[in-house]
Order: C-alpha cells, then sequence, then structure tokens
C-alpha cells in the first residue's frame, strides 16, 4: 500500500478512464434494458429508461456505441507477447499467490485474455442485435432466423455478464486497481511489483 510520501506514476491516462468508464455505464444500460425485454416480469426496468417504446427504440444505439468503445483505442495494450505464455502457464499459481512474473506489461495475460474472450461475444451480440433490429432489419429476415438470434443474444449476453463480473472481481482483489482507474495514478512500488516490464519502460528503472 502507497504511504503518502510515496512518488505516484500514471497507469491510465483520462482518455482512457474515460472509455473505460463510460464502457461500464454503456454495458449496465444494456444489461437492464435487455432484462427488461428478456422476460415480462423484468419490465418494470423499463421505467427507469423513460419507458418500453423508447428502451427499445434507444438499446440497439446504444449496442453499437459499446463495439465502437471497446476497440477504441484498446487493442494496443491488448496484445498477446510472449512474455504472457508464462503468465498463462502459471495461472492458478498466481491467483494462489504462488507464483509472481517479472515480465508482466501494462495488462498481464489474464486482463488481455478477459479482453479477446469478449471480441467474440460483442460481435455475437452485435449480429445477432441487427436481426432483431425493429423496425429497420427485422423485416429482412424470417421468423426462424430472428427466434435464433434471439437465443445466440441471450446466450452471448448471459456469458458477457459472467465476464464482466469476473473483472469487476478480479478487479477488487488486486488491491490498487480501482484507484488506478478512478484516479489514474498508482504507487510506484505498486506498479514494479504487479507490472514490472510496464514499469521499467515508463521510468527506464531497472534491468
Amino acid at each position: 500500500m502507497a504511504t503518502t510520501n510515496e512518488p505516484l506514476v500514471e497507469r491510465h491516462t483520462v482518455k482512457e478512464r474515460v472509455v473505460h468508464w463510460a464502457i461500464a455505464i454503456v454495458f449496465l444500460f444494456l444489461f437492464l434494458s435487455g432484462l427488461a425485454m428478456f422476460h415480462p416480469i423484468f419490465f418494470w426496468i423499463s421505467a427507469l429508461f423513460g419507458g418500453g417504446q423508447f428502451m427499445r427504440w434507444l438499446h440497439p444505439l446504444v449496442g453499437v456505441l459499446l463495439a465502437i468503445l471497446y476497440a477504441a483505442g484498446l487493442v494496443r495494450d491488448n496484445r498477446w507477447l510472449p512474455a504472457d505464455q508464462a503468465w498463462q502457464k502459471n495461472m492458478w499459481a498466481y491467483m494462489k499467490k504462488e507464483y509472481h512474473p517479472t515480465d508482466t506489461g501494462k495488462y498481464n495475460a489474464g486482463q488481455k485474455l478477459m479482453y479477446w474472450s469478449m471480441v467474440p461475444i460483442i460481435a455475437v451480440l452485435a449480429v445477432t442485435g441487427i436481426v432483431m433490429w425493429q423496425p429497420w432489419f427485422a423485416p429482412i429476415f424470417p421468423a426462424t432466423g430472428r427466434r435464433l438470434a434471439g437465443l445466440l443474444h441471450a446466450i452471448g449476453a448471459f456469458i458477457m455478464f459472467v465476464g464482466i463480473g469476473i473483472h469487476v472481481y478480479a478487479a477488487y482483489w488486486t488491491r490498487g486497481s480501482i484507484r488506478a482507474m478512478v484516479r489514474g495514478t498508482v504507487s510506484s512500488n505498486w506498479a514494479r511489483f504487479h507490472h514490472p516490464a510496464w514499469f521499467r519502460q515508463i521510468t527506464g528503472k531497472g534491468p
């Protein structure tokens, strides 16, 4: 834990934090509005978003926004590197704090796996969402295709919900991560311990 006199380093720029929290807000809206449309028992949620008609109109537009935001500037820092193989190989030992990597970049392999696992899920949600998009695209497709798209859309949404839950838990489990995404900075010791290769890159310190 950082002391009051411990030097801080910038972990996330303002742009990165804005994109991250925008994705979080967009995801929350999509999850709640999708839940409201999934089953009548949840339809009361639509009142939070101006009623069912407006919510149905807004949901697909916000879905497009999610796809754009997710790709905005995140691919570069999530490129898979040779050093990530060691983290992946020792993933369970890392979770039990029996293994600590020395070549972790800005994001570790677990964070990268989380990012890339969401890419195909968002793609499935986008394609199936277009098939169901009323009144623009849905009439083009047969009823069987729309029903299949609805099933795949629900499955994809559930998988994404689980994935985001894991992401939130991991952020809570790694002390200092949430603070970094709120304030943008971490202590030098935190950076050196959790992301040593990234710390060496931004400071020029260490081998």
